[in-house]
């Protein structure tokens, strides 16, 4: 089986045309998998012309059929105008002053690029309005790029600051709503599971880590940044600098954790960051994430493991142990008390003294069998 990949036009528009002889996998593949039309005029399937559609379509045939790709690189290129080019250059120059975080100025600004590429010089940038910004959202966001709810809280905060910087866009930024936030519950390490994550992770700079994310209650980004000056083997804290909101904060250093702290410290002999690329330099997020996927596996924890889930492990644990949930958000480095109540509704501890039902209907009829066998 073939299938051939081109451009085509289609209602005034660029799309990816998939064709092959008829094939009943072929199609449920399209229709369910790749998400794709069917066009009557033209006799084929077709998606929008996307790079993350093109990957979606090879991913999916791989392996299935041959693929006849009439369609390079160059295909994706969009080159904005003279305009919109100095418009973004002024905004991301805008949210620079503004003090902006860097991730921040990142995602702003590439939301921003997004909606001009998606207009795509059809309409002036000042003309931009709100059945326009939700027809993007809907085609292009949900449609295409599937982002979750989170993502597209963040893509209207982008838009209510891009309205900040031009007030003459014909959009209003208050009819933008934000879609109210999924409440989930954090994924939550037993404290067996935590040993056995350790215990399994036989390279000692992974298991150094690992230690340090749980042992701390770490970010990701706040392990990877930090610095050997940042350490106090002595006073056993940790120097949290500049991190979430622009915040410093003090974290404990576990005395359990010394042992072998020192041990990956002269084994490893890193030079400037705690964790640091065999070539030199910050550690990669990838690696880290990849690293503690595999000692779950190893460790037969079933559940999703992120860095994340050790940052949840430490605070779940800390209010388990009694600890005031006002010294955990302190540790944890949250503006809010309300981010940290989150961990009040997975703790173990009020929930070991509720009976269930199903517990005490079983127990009454034990009881009323042994005495109706007295």
């Amino acid at each position: 089986m073939t299938i051939k990949l081109s451009p085509l036009q289609h209602r005034q528009k660029t799309w990816i045309a998939i064709k092959f002889k008829y094939n009943d996998t072929l199609i449920k593949l399209c229709k369910y998998d790749v998400k794709a039309k069917w066009s009557r005029t033209h006799r084929c399937w077709y998606v929008p012309a996307t790079k993350l559609q093109f990957e979606a379509i090879l991913d999916t045939f791989k392996g299935v059929a041959n693929i006849d790709c009439q369609i390079d690189d160059t295909f994706f290129e969009v080159v904005l105008d003279k305009e919109s080019r100095l418009f973004l250059k002024n905004f991301w120059r805008w949210l620079k002053a503004r003090r902006y975080s860097e991730s921040t100025i990142e995602a702003y600004y590439g939301f921003a690029k997004s909606l001009l590429v998606y207009l795509n010089g059809r309409m002036p940038i000042l003309q931009i309005d709100n059945p326009t910004i939700e027809q993007f959202i809907f085609e292009v966001l949900v449609n295409e790029k599937h982002i979750s709810i989170s993502s597209q809280r963040q893509f209207v905060s982008a838009m209510k600051a891009l309205k900040k910087f031009e007030p003459g866009l014909a959009f209003d930024g208050e009819l933008l709503v934000r879609p109210k936030k999924s409440q989930y519950l954090p994924t939550v390490l037993s404290s067996e599971e935590v040993i056995r994550l350790l215990q399994k992770t036989k390279n000692l700079k992974h298991r150094a880590a690992i230690m340090m994310l749980y042992s701390g209650g770490l970010r990701i980004s706040e392990l990877l940044h930090l610095k050997l000056a940042d350490i106090d083997l002595h006073r056993q804290q940790i120097h949290i600098k500049q991190s979430k909101n622009r915040k410093d904060r003090m974290v404990v250093l576990a005395k359990s954790a010394l042992p072998l702290m020192m041990n990956y410290l002269q084994t490893y002999s890193p030079e400037e960051y705690f964790i640091e690329n065999p070539k030199g330099g910050m550690y990669s997020a990838e690696s880290l994430r990849a690293v503690l996927k595999r000692s779950a596996q190893a460790a037969g924890i079933r559940k999703r493991v992120t860095p994340h889930t050790l940052r949840h492990s430490y605070a779940t644990h800390l209010l388990e142990q009694g600890i005031d949930v006002r010294y955990i958000q302190e540790l944890l480095g949250h503006a809010r008390t309300e981010t940290t109540m989150i961990y009040t509704h997975v703790t173990r501890k009020d929930l070991k003294q509720i009976e269930s039902p199903l517990d005490k209907i079983v127990k009454a009829y034990n009881s009323a069998q042994k005495r109706l066998n007295k």
